[in-house]
């Protein structure tokens, strides 16, 4: 139960910060390069970093698209239940949930644009990438893959 108030808790906040949050465009995100080992194969990735609670909460909201090789990384610095949701996102999008050490402990494909559904991470994460819908899929990715990025290390 308590789990289930925290991630209602989050829900709301992120709910009320986004709107405003979405206006500004003085947002800006770091990229750094992040690889996906996954069946014995490395995918490279470009990847915008949301850090800070500003940046976790407008993500990929209002963009129309977003290149093959690349996505956000939301780091939530400490490993708890992470809920997110499409409000105000265009583009459908593959969630990786993932651990403090990189591996990917659920995937959700292909989130529905524009939806208030809430996506969560069904147990205790860091992390989540969010890549472009149906990528997961295209590349074989699945849970205990591993992401390479200085977070991890």
């Amino acid at each position: 139960m308590t789990t289930r108030r925290n991630l209602m808790a989050l829900t709301l906040a992120l709910a009320f910060a986004g709107s405003a949050l979405a206006q500004n465009p003085n947002v800006r995100f770091e990229k750094s390069d992040l690889t996906i080992e996954s069946g014995g194969k490395r995918h490279r990735f470009t990847v915008e970093f949301a850090d800070n609670d500003e940046r976790r909460t407008l993500g990929l909201m209002h963009r129309r698209q977003m290149a093959a090789d690349a996505g956000m990384l939301f780091d939530f610095k400490r490993d708890a239940p992470v809920a997110m949701w499409m409000r105000n996102t265009l583009i459908p999008l593959d969630m990786l949930f993932v651990d403090r050490t990189g591996i990917v402990r659920h995937i959700h494909e292909r989130a529905v644009p524009l939806s208030e559904a809430i996506i969560s991470s069904e147990e205790n994460v860091r992390a989540v990438l969010e890549l472009n819908g149906g990528t997961a899929s295209r590349l074989g990715l699945k849970k205990g893959d591993r992401l390479v990025h200085a977070m991890f290390r």
